[in-house]
């Protein structure tokens, strides 16, 4: 394995990242936050974006990190999730014989969840086939691994790459038979995904679209052609209009849906609205015709009809007050969320604690005044 700095603990790693990068220094205080308050699936949501950060690919930074910071929780983060972040941490071994033992330390660590032992054979077979060229270890890596998704239970977010180390294995060997199958198993995945995205854009009534975002079969969409399909669905559930509106050249080529252009366009506009309500707070929820009008891109004078619809598709609750030229919103309908979103309810959840632990004060201070009235 490669060899990295050992700090005295992590407070001291983390205190030297924080003084060395002004640039990532408010994150590097951020994951110390986290660290020390325990809160270990918010970590992890961080730690899965921070490892992508372009200024820790350079040299051993992300060794170290694992090393000198992850390693020490390692054990309370969800399995699949920290192979899922040590992915990023194996391309950065000088050595494969390196990287194929530490993934190896990995998987005997995630061994009680059979898809993190999935998915750190994959990321092993990968180095041992396209590093290291060795095909006997490579075919005994995949027979291990269609094992253990042979008894699966439906599609993992493994599959896609476990296709794709295969067919990639098979091509090489010139076993076109087994090359074709796996490949069109593949296929066939990239195709059902494409598809049940366009029937989610498209369906009438259809606005729960974190559920289809929360299924892995999208993965098989990454590194595909087709994988703005999957930016586009994020960009509809959470109503962002501006992503919508960039996506244009990739989504308008598809006929179907430029053939719905407006249809997608209402859709669009009432997730926009659903999200507005959900961000604010349940005592916040006044909004006015002008910020709907801004949000959505609508003309000012169409919002009254789109709050109109929302009510009685039944994805919001409210009332609006045509004089004053508000709607008051009292409920939006439940969605299946991302982490983004779960990451704002949290927040919220936060500052309703608070409030209540201050009113909680508040009435431990005055009550002595209300008995004595």
């Amino acid at each position: 394995m490669a060899t990295a700095t050992v700090y005295k603990d992590v407070s001291q790693y983390l205190s030297t990242k924080q003084n060395s990068s002004k640039e990532l220094a408010p994150d590097w205080a951020l994951l110390e936050e986290l660290h020390n308050k325990r809160l270990w699936h918010q970590l992890t949501l961080k730690l899965a974006t921070f490892v992508k950060h372009d200024s820790l690919q350079k040299g051993d930074e992300l060794i170290q990190l694992y090393n000198n910071f992850i390693q020490g929780f390692e054990n309370k983060i969800n399995p699949l999730a920290l192979v899922e972040i040590v992915s990023n941490v194996v391309p950065k071994f000088s050595k494969p014989e390196d990287a194929i033992s530490f993934l190896e330390s990995v998987e005997v660590k995630v061994k009680a969840n059979s898809d993190a032992v999935a998915l750190c054979k994959v990321l092993r077979g990968n180095i041992l086939l396209q590093k290291l060229n060795d095909q006997e270890a490579t075919k005994r890596v995949i027979d291990e691994i269609e094992k253990i998704l042979d008894e699966a239970d439906g599609i993992t977010t493994v599959h896609g790459r476990f296709y794709l180390l295969a067919s990639n294995y098979y091509r090489q060997q010139g076993q076109h038979a087994e090359y074709y199958r796996t490949a069109l198993r593949r296929q066939d995945q990239m195709q059902h995904a494409f598809f049940l995205g366009l029937a989610a854009l498209l369906g009438e009534g259809v606005y729960n679209l974190g559920e289809l975002l929360a299924h892995p079969i999208l993965e098989s969409l990454r590194g595909t052609p087709n994988a703005w399909l999957i930016d586009l669905l994020y960009a509809f559930n959470t109503g962002d209009i501006s992503k919508f509106e960039q996506m244009k050249p990739h989504w308008s080529s598809i006929p179907d849906l430029l053939a719905q252009e407006l249809k997608l366009r209402q859709k669009i506009s009432l997730l926009c609205l659903m999200e507005m309500t959900f961000k604010r707070p349940s005592n916040k929820r006044e909004l006015t015709f002008a910020d709907i009008s801004s949000e959505t891109r609508l003309p000012i004078e169409e919002v009254e009809l789109l709050v109109m619809k929302a009510l009685a598709q039944g994805l919001v609750k409210g009332a609006i007050d045509q004089v004053a030229a508000t709607v008051h919103m009292t409920w939006v309908q439940p969605r299946v969320l991302n982490k983004k979103q779960i990451s704002s309810m949290v927040e919220r959840l936060n500052v309703w604690c608070k409030d209540v632990q201050s009113m909680e004060h508040l009435l431990e201070d005055k009550g002595h005044d209300f008995l004595t009235l």
